[in-house]
């Protein structure tokens, strides 16, 4: 494990691990991952895998300011001098900016944090976070949809988001999808 991922690991074990038991869990199979995918990125990979260490770490109690974990995370990696584009994937993951609208934050989370787009590092990031239950075993991207509609229920800010942003997120599974298994077939 390189010097990033493991001081990722460390820093989300240090903020989730003990009061947020299930959300390190999650994060750890977000890990898992992104470590089984990483090869496919090249030299990106190790950004990955420490994205997916830290894309959660706005939900730690301390850390929660706006109760809006994407945004929360970023601006806490950035005031700690972890990189702009980490801080970004973790700012936009999972088609984040939809649900800021939402919630108002989209400003905020737009003017401090870029996105990448439709880079392939930010769908990997996008993949592994919606390929990985709460608890931590992977799933298909449909279920996990489905297990968040279920826990949020109708009527909430997260479940008109995952309803809103249902056809990116599949898309960018379906991308990571595709672009392993041709980075991974032998030639």
């Amino acid at each position: 494990m390189s010097g990033l991922v493991s001081d990722a690991r460390e820093l989300a074990q240090k903020y989730l691990g003990k009061e947020l038991p299930r959300r390190w869990r999650h994060v750890a199979g977000v890990a898992r991952q992104g470590a089984r995918v990483a090869p496919a990125f090249g030299v990106e990979g190790e950004l990955l895998e420490a994205a997916c260490w830290l894309h959660d770490i706005g939900y730690a109690p301390p850390l929660a300011t706006t109760r809006f974990h994407p945004l929360d995370g970023a601006e806490f990696l950035h005031a700690t001098g972890w990189s702009d584009r980490l801080c970004g994937l973790v700012a936009h993951h999972s088609c984040a900016i939809r649900e800021a609208r939402i919630r108002g934050l989209d400003q905020d989370l737009l003017g401090r944090f870029p996105d990448e787009g439709l880079s392939p590092l930010r769908d990997a990031l996008w993949y592994c976070d919606m390929t990985t239950s709460p608890d931590g075993d992977e799933v298909t991207v449909e279920q996990r949809l489905s297990e968040i509609l279920a826990r949020y229920g109708k009527g909430s800010v997260v479940f008109e988001f995952i309803e809103e942003a249902r056809a990116d997120l599949l898309a960018s599974v379906i991308r990571t999808e595709s672009r392993v298994r041709n980075l991974t077939q032998p030639m």
